[in-house]
């Protein structure tokens, strides 16, 4: 089976994330990136239920996370910001420290509009 048919089509796919929860982490490495897509809006019915299910793959999420801080997409950020990376142990988010740090220290004029800096600061804090 090709793994990639398990990736949601629509917010209200709960058909396919209940596949999801019966393959291991490993099996599901190559689709990280196409599921943290779903965490673009967190009102989205699936996007809770993709989010527990993330985060389970714990580092192995941290290039994708990387990767997302680096677009220009503001609301995807400030929902990895205050939605998944709230519930990552400090040991994992630590990683992400120089991401973090930038978007604090050298905001985007778009940054700067969002409230990402006050949800950056406030992770930075819980791992200095």
């Amino acid at each position: 089976m090709d793994i990639r048919t398990l990736i949601p089509e629509h917010k209200n796919d709960f058909e396919r994330v209940e596949m999801l929860k019966n393959y291991k982490v490993e099996e599901l490495k190559p689709i990280i990136y196409d599921l943290l897509t779903w965490l673009q809006d967190m009102n989205w019915p699936i996007a809770l239920e993709i989010q527990n299910i993330l985060l389970n793959f714990k580092e192995d999420l941290i290039p994708h996370i990387r990767t997302i801080l680096l677009t220009d997409d503001d609301e995807w950020k400030y929902w990895i910001l205050t939605s998944l990376m709230r519930k990552l142990p400090n040991h994992i988010i630590v990683l992400l420290k120089p991401e973090l740090e930038r978007i604090r220290d050298h905001p985007t004029s778009d940054e700067l509009q969002s409230d990402l800096i006050e949800e950056v600061e406030e992770i930075l804090n819980r791992i200095l």
